[in-house]
């Protein structure tokens, strides 16, 4: 069976909220971004521990820290970034969890090609990866709008190029839609390396995001191949459908009951068992 976890902060920037919103569908692990109107990245040693006590006294686990890492410009300052990562790898660690979700880097200029750019982002990917060699974690590559990784081809090239269990993907499917690809046509390409998949669906039309399969994003077929094909994971509520950013979503309680009944809905028309549903 697959289970589901959740960007909680979509559903509330109160901790006390999300862990009860997510208790209350389903929902067992989150994707830990924010809480408190603050980024994963900022929290300090007591939010630290009063998110992982009520975590654990709520019967839930972290199943990735979904750091930011890797969504900054392409000549931005590396060696700082590098430490930024560092500290991303101990929160995967203080939490027990088994990934890191990433990003491949934007180009200089807005609207600048970043394939231009290749072997700097290929440099980087092998230093993080070279870094968590003795690490019990590995990192998810989550494909995004203008960043390398924002094409199918581009997500598999960094996988080939990197040739390293320690590097997989999150597959996105909004993100290819809003990227101009058909999810279905990059799935081939890397149901290999996905271990992890983010539950969010867009509209080709206009853009908008939208519950799981009212949308362009392939999402049932996709999710039936996956299992079919022995994927175990997670799905990850990040379904944006409030409001969408370069950082973060929101979705509110109500709207991610939506959202959350619109995958199970899915999965039952697909044959796609969910654990706790």
């Amino acid at each position: 069976m697959l289970r589901l976890s959740a960007f909680a902060d979509e559903i509330s920037p109160n901790l006390d909220e999300q862990i009860q919103t997510c208790r209350d569908n389903g929902v067992t692990h989150v994707e830990l971004r924010g809480v408190n109107n603050r980024n994963v990245m900022d929290f300090d040693a007591p939010l630290l521990a009063e998110i992982r006590a009520k975590l654990a006294d709520s019967d839930m686990g972290v199943i990735a820290i979904g750091s930011p890492i890797g969504k900054i410009k392409i000549n931005d300052p590396w060696p700082a970034h590098l430490e930024k990562f560092k500290q991303a790898v101990e929160l995967a660690e203080y939490f027990e969890a088994p990934f890191v979700r990433i990003f491949s880097y934007y180009p200089p200029e807005t609207g600048g090609d970043i394939k231009k750019h290749r072997d700097e982002v290929l440099r980087r990917m092998r230093a993080k990866v070279d870094y968590i060699h003795n690490h019990d974690v590995v990192l998810v590559h989550e494909n995004e709008k203008n960043i390398y990784g924002e094409h199918g081809t581009e997500c598999l090239d960094l996988m080939e190029s990197i040739k390293s269990p320690k590097l997989r993907t999150a597959f996105d499917f909004a993100n290819f839609v809003e990227a101009g690809d058909k999810p279905m046509d990059n799935w081939p390409l890397l149901k290999p390396y996905a271990v992890h998949i983010h539950i969010k669906d867009c509209r080709r039309s206009d853009g908008k995001m939208v519950p799981a399969g009212q949308g362009d994003g392939d999402l049932g077929p996709i999710l039936k191949d996956a299992y079919a094909c022995g994927y175990r994971g997670f799905l990850t509520m990040e379904p944006h459908l409030a409001q969408g950013g370069q950082f973060s979503g929101f979705t509110g309680p109500t709207l991610f009951k939506t959202a959350v009944d619109a995958l199970k809905d899915v999965c039952k028309r697909y044959g796609i068992p969910l654990a706790a549903t």
